[in-house]
């Protein structure tokens, strides 16, 4: 488990490093969870392995990992009163903007497969109906 929790932390710095080295307009953590996927996707590593025990440890107190969010949204409760009105037009404008993107590429997506559906296939040729009893091609010839 300590292993798994190494390989979850190295991930995690290396993604922070990234982006200070590289000056990405993306969070750290973010980039570390694309190294660990790809990590993951490299070596796939059993259910009994460290990574995912250390990661199902984690997960069964995800709710402890709002707490700070959520004492930082009390904290900053005045701060926030006072911009509400552009932090709710973001928020629902972004989410709009998200349902509209993915109805889209549903759309996009459904009529692409819908062609190709109609189009024949390119397999191979179908077999040649079997031969019946009587024409001698059967095993009782």
């Amino acid at each position: 488990m300590i292993r798994g929790l190494t390989v979850l932390l190295l991930c995690q710095v290396v993604g922070e490093l990234l982006v200070d080295v590289a000056h990405l307009p993306v969070p750290g953590p973010v980039v570390g969870m694309v190294l660990l996927f790809g990590w993951l996707q490299w070596r796939r590593p059993s259910k009994e392995s460290g990574v995912v025990r250390a990661a199902d440890g984690l997960l069964k107190h995800l709710q402890l990992f709002f707490v700070p969010a959520g004492v930082g949204i009390v904290a900053y409760a005045a701060l926030l009163r006072d911009d509400a009105l552009p932090i709710g037009v973001a928020l629902a404008g972004s989410w709009l903007a998200g349902l509209a993107l993915v109805g889209w590429v549903v759309q996009v997506w459904g009529r692409e497969h819908a062609e190709a559906a109609t189009l024949p296939s390119a397999g191979p040729p179908t077999a040649p109906p079997p031969a019946s009893a009587g024409d001698g091609g059967g095993p009782d010839a």
